[in-house]
C-alpha cells in the first residue's frame, strides 16, 4: 500500500508538471487522482523514463521539449488524422480555414514513413511546380524527412511570401531523385471554380471546404441560373483530388443540391459526438441533371457531399474509388493556445454507409489513361498501375466500423474495369502519331464522360430512380 501511495503522489507530480505546460492546472490534477491503479503503473514508466533521460542524454534537454514530443507521439500512434498543434500550428490551421496562408500548396500525408503528397492544390506554387500526387517528399531543403512528423513538415515548408525551398521528389517510374525549387506564396485557395461546358451545360470546381465555400457554390449556381432564364440544364460538380475540410461546409454544400432528406449523421463514443444534419425543403426547388465527378484525391468533407447525393440518388457519381476517410475530428483548444486535432466520432451516409477506409464507389467507373512507357521518356521505367493513396494504405488507420459484410453492400460493387494494359510505343512512331498520342493522354475522359451523361440524362435518370447506375468505361471512352 505505501508502494502506491508513493508512486501516485510520483505519478500526480509528474501529470502537475504536464498539466502545467498544457495549461491544465489544478483540474488535471483533481482528475489525475480519480485514474485507475493500471494508469498509475503505465504514468510511473513515462515518468521514470522522463527522470532518466533529462538525467543522462548526451545535451541539457527541456522539460517542454520532452513533453511535447510525448503529446505529439501519443497522439500520432492513434491515426493518421488526431495531432497535437503547438501554438504556432494551431494559428496556421486558423488561417487555412480561412482561405489564405503563406507556403506551397500541397495537401501531405505519412505513407510506409514517407511523407507522401497527397494533391498539389490548384493554382499554387506546388502546383505550378509539376508537383504530383503520389510524390515522395525525400528531403526538406538539406534535410531528410524520415522519421519527420507531419506537423514539422508542414512547419518546414510553410513561410513568408517569396522565401525559396527545396523539395527532393521520388516518383513513381523516375529512377533517380530530383529537386524541384519552389517560391513560397500566400497560398489563397478559390475553393470555387466556375465556367461554361459545352452544348449548354455548367461546371462548378470545388477544389476545398473552407469558411464561405457554400456561398460561392451559391453565386455560381445564381449566375448560371440567370443566364440561363432561371433554368440549369445539365451540371458537372468536381469533386476530385478535393480534400475535404470544414464538416459544416460540407452539409451547406450538399443543401445546395438536395430538396430535404438527411445529408450526413455522425456517430462517437460520447452523446454529443452523435449529431444528424439534413437539408431544407425548397419551394422553388430545381431538379436539374447533376453529375459528381471523384477520384481518389476525393476526401472527408467532399466524399459526404458525393455520399450524399448519391445516396439521395440525386446524382450520377463518376471517376474512381474515393480515398475513404469517413471520420471526424475535433479541434479542442488548450489554455496555452495550443491544441489537439483528434479523432471523435465516425460519419455515415444518409443510408447508413461509413466510408472509413472503404470510400465512395463510383456509379460509373471512369479510370483516366494510364501513360505509356514511351510516354514517361525514361529508359526501363515501369508503370504504376495503382498510384492513388487511399485511406487504407496509411499506417494507423482505424477500421470501417461495419462487417466486411455491410461494408461490400455498404457502396454499389466496384464494376468490372474494361481497361486495356498500356503499351508501349514502337520505336518508329512519327512525331505526327506522338502527338495525337500525347493529346489523346491529356484528355479529360472523366469529364468527357459526365457530359455524355448530361447528354442522355432520360435514361440514365431512369436507371438512377431503380438506383442500378453501374458502369465501367475504359480509357479510351469504351464501356
Amino acid at each position: 500500500m505505501a508502494v502506491i501511495k508513493r508512486n501516485r503522489w510520483a505519478i500526480t507530480l509528474a501529470i502537475f508538471v504536464i498539466a502545467s505546460f498544457l495549461g491544465l492546472g489544478s483540474v488535471a490534477v483533481r482528475r489525475a487522482q480519480a485514474l485507475p491503479n493500471d494508469t498509475y503503473q503505465e504514468l510511473e514508466t513515462f515518468a521514470n523514463v522522463l527522470a532518466i533521460v533529462q538525467k543522462n542524454y548526451v545535451e541539457p534537454v527541456t522539460t517542454k521539449r520532452l513533453i511535447d514530443g510525448a503529446i505529439t507521439g501519443m497522439l500520432s500512434s492513434l491515426d493518421p488524422h488526431s495531432a497535437y498543434l503547438t501554438p504556432e500550428l494551431y494559428r496556421d490551421l486558423e488561417v487555412e480555414t480561412r482561405g489564405s496562408f503563406g507556403g506551397l500548396g500541397i495537401e501531405i500525408t505519412i505513407k510506409n514513413g514517407i511523407l507522401t503528397v497527397m494533391s498539389p492544390i490548384d493554382d499554387t506554387p506546388a502546383y505550378r511546380a509539376g508537383i504530383k500526387s503520389g510524390d515522395q517528399i525525400i528531403k526538406i531543403d538539406n534535410d531528410f524527412t524520415k522519421d519527420m512528423t507531419l506537423n514539422e513538415a508542414v512547419k518546414r515548408m510553410r513561410g513568408p511570401k517569396g522565401s525559396k525551398i527545396k523539395l527532393t521528389i521520388h516518383r513513381q517510374n523516375v529512377p533517380e531523385l530530383f529537386t524541384v525549387a519552389i517560391a513560397r506564396d500566400v497560398i489563397k485557395i478559390p475553393s470555387v471554380k466556375a465556367k461554361k461546358l459545352d452544348d449548354g451545360f455548367d461546371y462548378v470546381r470545388v477544389s476545398t471546404f473552407q469558411e464561405n465555400t457554400d456561398e460561392a457554390v451559391q453565386k455560381a449556381l445564381d449566375d448560371f441560373e440567370k443566364e440561363h432564364q432561371g433554368h440549369i440544364k445539365g451540371l458537372v460538380l468536381d469533386l476530385r483530388d478535393d480534400p475535404g475540410g470544414l464538416l459544416q461546409q460540407a452539409v451547406k454544400v450538399s443543401d445546395e443540391f438536395l430538396d430535404g432528406g438527411m445529408i450526413v449523421y455522425t456517430l462517437g463514443r460520447r452523446e454529443d459526438q452523435e449529431q444528424k444534419f439534413f437539408s431544407h425543403k425548397k419551394s422553388d426547388f430545381d431538379d436539374y441533371p447533376l453529375v459528381v465527378l471523384v477520384n481518389g484525391g476525393t476526401a472527408s468533407a467532399s466524399e459526404i457531399v458525393a455520399g450524399a447525393l448519391q445516396d439521395q440518388r440525386r446524382a450520377v457519381v463518376v471517376g474512381t474509388q474515393t480515398f475513404g476517410k469517413g471520420s471526424v475530428q475535433t479541434i479542442l483548444p488548450l489554455d496555452d493556445h495550443s491544441a489537439l486535432r483528434l479523432t471523435t466520432a465516425r460519419y455515415f451516409t444518409p443510408n447508413g454507409r461509413s466510408i472509413q477506409a472503404v470510400g465512395i464507389t463510383p456509379d460509373v467507373d471512369v479510370e483516366p489513361p494510364k501513360p505509356t512507357l514511351a510516354a514517361l521518356e525514361i529508359p526501363g521505367a515501369e508503370v504504376d498501375e495503382n498510384p492513388e493513396i487511399h485511406e487504407s494504405d496509411l499506417p494507423h488507420h482505424f477500421q470501417n466500423g461495419q462487417s466486411h459484410k455491410d461494408s461490400e453492400g455498404a457502396a454499389a460493387p466496384a464494376p468490372q474495369s474494361s481497361a486495356s494494359p498500356s503499351a508501349s510505343k514502337p520505336a518508329d512512331k512519327s512525331a505526327k502519331a506522338q502527338k495525337a498520342e500525347k493529346e489523346e493522354k491529356e484528355k479529360d475522359v472523366q469529364l468527357e464522360k459526365a457530359i455524355d451523361i448530361l447528354k442522355h440524362w432520360n435514361s440514365f435518370k431512369l436507371q438512377l430512380a431503380k438506383g442500378d447506375v453501374q458502369q465501367s468505361v475504359s480509357p479510351n471512352g469504351q464501356q
